[in-house]
């Protein structure tokens, strides 16, 4: 018979190729790992991984065993959280991905609101670029994501609207711009911005509203691109330039360091939704976090502006 737990092993160093990082993922030990390989191929008869020192690589039957040991090893966790279940309550494991804003200033109020409801379901979450968060879905690495990037190239995904996250242009407090409160539009011309990297949701949130005024993102002046929201406020802080951060950021860190500057005429959002793989079955804790996340609709705990003892469905 197979060991579900040796085919979790399985699962997880070919996801690493690296049987340290497995051993420290599952917390056990290296030579322990590469036992319970080894007796896979014994029991298949057949060599799973190539090895080339501390690098792998899967074989041909490698690559054939991946996707059945994944399904093997939910199903596994179904059985288990079904037959918890029917002693009372929801049990599981979930695994959420979401780029750094949702992750640091959204998540973790959710988070606490859903495990008050459900205490028995543990919750990870990764944060990591929105690509990888949907292809972590797409291979069944993670079971929900928050994003706001497009989703055509990931067929598989369905995503519902969460939430809208404004997105604020901030200046120093002795900057020109903080002086009046508000710009025209082609005003932003004349800044010197720090930016996030294109591939941001912010950017391309910002990138839409400026098309829509006829400027270009490649018009502005851009001094300094940097991978967070956090060191944009603080560069502002510092009085280098100006910027454009999420509501939620300057509430958090940085409300009375920075001046907020309004756009005539121009009110940037950047929707974020939550998406989940419509082709993995649903386990219990599954179903209950994707009911629970989807009457979330306009829930924005962090934001002083939303009223989250009220949700909206």
């Amino acid at each position: 018979m197979l060991d579900i737990h040796q085919l979790n092993v399985f699962v997880v160093a070919a996801e690493t190729l690296n049987f340290t990082q497995t051993a420290q993922q599952l917390h056990m030990t290296q030579p322990s790992i590469s036992q319970h390989i080894q007796n896979l191929e014994r029991h298949f008869d057949t060599q799973l991984f190539i090895r080339y020192g501390r690098n792998l690589e899967l074989t041909d039957a490698g690559f054939a065993l991946l996707p059945l040991t994944r399904e093997a090893v939910v199903l596994s966790m179904r059985i288990d959280e079904t037959m918890a279940s029917l002693k009372g309550g929801v049990y599981g494991h979930l695994i959420v991905g979401c780029s750094t804003t949702p992750g640091k200033y959204i998540l973790p109020n959710l988070l606490a609101r859903f495990h008050h409801e459900f205490p028995k379901v543990r919750v990870t979450c990764n944060v990591s670029p929105q690509v990888d968060a949907l292809r972590s879905i797409e291979e069944g690495n993670a079971h929900f994501a928050l994003f706001s990037l497009a989703h055509d190239s990931f067929p598989d995904i369905e995503a519902v609207p969460f939430t809208c996250d404004p997105i604020t242009l901030i200046a120093p407090l002795d900057h020109p711009w903080a002086q009046r409160g508000e710009i025209e539009p082609q005003e932003l011309l004349d800044g010197e911005f720090i930016m996030r990297e294109s591939s941001s949701g912010t950017v391309s949130a910002v990138r839409d509203v400026l098309a829509n005024h006829n400027i270009s993102m490649n018009d502005l002046r851009i001094l300094i691109t940097l991978g967070n929201a956090e060191a944009i406020a603080l560069a502002v802080q510092e009085g280098i330039g100006v910027g454009f951060v999420s509501q939620v950021v300057v509430e958090r860190l940085c409300s009375g360091k920075v001046a907020e500057v309004r756009i005539r005429g121009m009110d940037i959002c950047r929707e974020i939704s939550v998406g989940r793989n419509s082709r993995r079955p649903a386990t219990n804790a599954q179903t209950a976090f994707w009911k629970f996340l989807t009457t979330q609709y306009n829930y924005l705990p962090v934001s002083n502006k939303s009223s989250p003892e009220q949700p909206q469905s």
